[in-house]
């Protein structure tokens, strides 16, 4: 079947389910080429779209598509996406209990189900499932898992190649956001699917600025980041846990919503927080690596590393994690020494210690680059870009080149007269001229050298030094303490004057802001797009799903920009879909309505819960005014709450009762007082109705 053929087959359902008007990247090969039943290995940047080039055609296959997948926090918010857009899914994993189970099975010979996302470790659970009359397709996500080169390697990825044994005719679709040649090849290798076409896609994500500092004052420099960027979502990966509670502690200090994000939580703990980033309760989680896999948040905003990455397949995918939508995103990495010895430390000994420790280098040489970032970082995956990006602190702020010969003499003569014995800081406080305890235990007060650069900061003479390291003209020995040692070069720098270039280190820019400043700063301006994100949140607190899920920052930006006030109009904006615009098209158009002040023939947002009480004051059921205004009752129910506090005339009795209401009231002072319904709905054990609580609530607060 030609492409082109193939896309106007496949843009209606494109646009029913997803919204889009067109495919991006290598989507339509990409798809084109699972409905033809041939195995693939997808290779695409994260939020480059990989989800839909196996859920579109899982849409069209007859039967199920199994989907691999390692998290089940990943598992659950694809799944939620996939029901958000009218698309039949399930996950399944240990965790559920038999009746649940049970459940599933019965509906995927009902062939009620298109997707079913499950766990390596689950598989076994399948029992007959698996074969070639249920399943029509595999499509195994985070792909590199499977690979001992790769950078997340999980060992139970491994039993997946009985896969193509099991079902020879099924085509089975690896993705990964990040595998260099090595890995590729193992998981082709390992999955048994050697003949895979390869689809690589282009690894530039141009709306992520990139831009590495020093590790100085590091909190003090977040803060102020954050400051600048009011209601934005972030994520701070951090090395080790105690870091992570550390700096959290640290962003609560300061009035910022935060928390941590590690191993050593509970489950239950750990969920809590992963809910509440995504439902936008907290904008900021401070997280070890573990955090953020295959989460499809499309509104995180920026990205912070503060420690260096092991790697620049981890680094790469963490910054993935922010603007997904498209939109602008920062990605703003810290950059120490310490990190590296410290990295190389948790190397030592591992069975890939030498893999492990050349890509750390590459890590490390990207980190200190002089040159345009995206184009190391593009180059590391094979692919080239022939002009600076423009978008990296490299590029917007270009380092300036100077004779560096005396520094350089400077720091190999204190190195040499040090016996190539210490590590960089007492390097730096000799050649400050520093009195410390360790030099004058060690008497290094006395040497020649002492002081000879005490007109250079201390920060300076740091990133001096890191140049001359990356330079060549001397080293640290890691297994002597990370002592600096010289190398063949330095002998030409101290005896045959052999000219050394430096740059200068490029000062972080410090803002200092009076308290006025920054609280201006955190006025939000009454825009069109702020209207709609507080729409956006208020339905995904209504309906207990993630506000991304309701429509992405890039659909509101459209809205904003485009201002459709129909709903032909409403549907041609990206990320609208058919079901989209049947859930949520009448409060998203009058909203706009709203604000544009139009007289039209259209129910403004500030007068739908009068349409509705008036049908209610008429004598209408629930299920009638639903109908009639093509509504859901959930809705109907929030109308008659807004209009039960406006002092309206409602007997709210029918609807809840007394002893529901005391019930309601009793969890309420056991909760705290949450501000979602979702906790008092599993509270309950689902046993009381959303919208009773709704409406119980609603009475309790008018109380008060």
């Amino acid at each position: 079947m030609l492409l082109k053929e193939t896309q106007e087959k496949l843009l209606p359902t494109l646009k029913k389910y997803f919204g889009y008007d067109s495919f991006r990247n290598q989507q339509l090969e990409i798809i084109e080429a699972v409905l033809s039943k041939k195995d693939n290995l997808v290779i695409m940047p994260t939020g480059g779209g990989k989800s839909i080039c196996f859920q579109l055609p899982a849409i069209l296959f007859e039967g199920l598509t199994l989907v691999i997948s390692p998290l089940i926090a990943l598992m659950k918010d694809q799944v939620d996406g996939l029901n958000a857009n009218g698309i039949a899914a399930e996950f399944f994993n240990s965790s559920q209990k038999s009746k649940e189970h049970n459940t599933i099975f019965e509906k995927i010979l009902q062939h009620k189900i298109k997707l079913l996302y499950v766990a390596p470790e689950s598989l076994s659970l399948l029992g007959n499932i698996l074969t070639e009359e249920i399943i029509s397709c595999v499509a195994i996500d985070e792909a590199h898992c499977i690979s001992s080169w790769g950078h997340d390697f999980r060992p139970s990825y491994q039993q997946l190649g009985f896969l193509k044994s099991t079902l020879p005719n099924t085509p089975i679709i690896a993705l990964t956001a990040t595998a260099d040649k090595a890995t590729r090849q193992d998981i082709v290798q390992q999955l048994s699917i050697s003949k895979a076409t390869q689809f690589i896609a282009s690894f530039d994500r141009k709306n992520i600025e990139l831009e590495v500092r020093p590790a100085n004052d590091r909190v003090s420099q977040i803060i102020k980041f954050i400051n600048k960027k009011p209601s934005e979502s972030g994520i701070i990966y951090c090395l080790s846990r105690k870091t992570t509670e550390l700096l959290t502690s640290k962003l609560k200090q300061n009035g910022i919503k935060a928390a941590a994000y590690h191993a050593g939580l509970s489950f239950e703990e750990r969920t809590k927080t992963q809910e509440n980033f995504i439902y936008d309760k907290i904008q900021i989680v401070c997280a070890t690596i573990a955090f953020g896999m295959g989460i499809d948040k499309s509104n995180v905003r920026w990205v912070i590393h503060y420690n260096m990455p092991k790697n620049i397949e981890g680094y790469y995918q963490e910054i993935g994690r922010c603007g997904r939508d498209g939109l602008k995103a920062n990605a703003l990495l810290f950059h120490s020494y310490s990190d590296v010895i410290q990295l190389r430390k948790f190397m030592t000994g591992a069975s890939n210690e030498e893999v492990q420790i050349a890509k750390l280098e590459r890590m490390k040489q990207f980190s200190e680059a002089t040159t345009c970032r995206r184009k190391i970082l593009l180059s590391y995956f094979g692919e080239l870009l022939a002009d600076n990006c423009g978008n990296c602190d490299v590029c917007k702020n270009p380092p300036q080149n100077f004779d560096g010969t005396i520094i350089a003499q400077k720091v190999l003569s204190v190195i040499t007269r040090l016996n190539e014995s210490e590590a960089i800081g007492t390097v730096i406080d000799v050649l400050r001229g520093a009195h410390n305890a360790t030099i004058l235990e060690k008497q290094y007060d006395k040497l020649k050298s002492h002081g000879v650069g005490k007109e250079i900061s201390w920060r300076d003479w740091q990133q001096y030094i890191i140049q001359l390291i990356n330079q060549g003209f001397c080293e640290i020995a890691f297994h002597k303490n990370n002592a600096l040692r010289l190398t063949n070069f330095s002998k030409k720098v101290l005896f045959e004057n052999a000219k050394v270039n430096l740059t200068r280190p490029i000062a972080v820019k410090e803002f200092l802001e009076t308290k006025k400043e920054i609280t201006s700063k955190k006025t939000k301006k009454d825009t069109l797009f702020e209207r709609l994100r507080k729409l956006r949140h208020q339905i995904s607190l209504e309906g207990n799903i993630p506000a991304y899920l309701v429509f992405s920052d890039a659909t509101l930006k459209e809205m904003e920009k485009v201002r459709p006030m129909c709903k032909t109009d409403f549907l041609e904006i990206s990320g609208v879909g058919q079901r989209k615009l049947e859930v949520y098209g009448e409060d998203f158009i009058a909203e706009i309505i709203s604000f544009m002040g139009e007289k039209i023939n259209k129910p403004k947002k500030m007068d739908t819960y009068n349409i509705t009480y008036n049908l209610y004051k008429e004598g209408l059921s629930i299920d009638e005014i639903a109908k009639k205004r093509n509504l859901k009752s959930t809705t109907i129910f929030s109308h008659l709450a807004k209009a039960y506090t406006d002092g309206k005339e409602i007997d709210i009795y029918e609807f809840v009762s007394k002893d529901e209401v005391e019930k309601v009231r009793k969890a309420k002072s056991d909760l705290k007082s949450p501000p979602a319904l979702k906790p008092y709905f599993e509270y309950f054990n689902s046993e009381l109705e959303y919208f009773k609580i709704r409406l119980a609530l609603t009475i309790i607060d008018k109380e008060y």
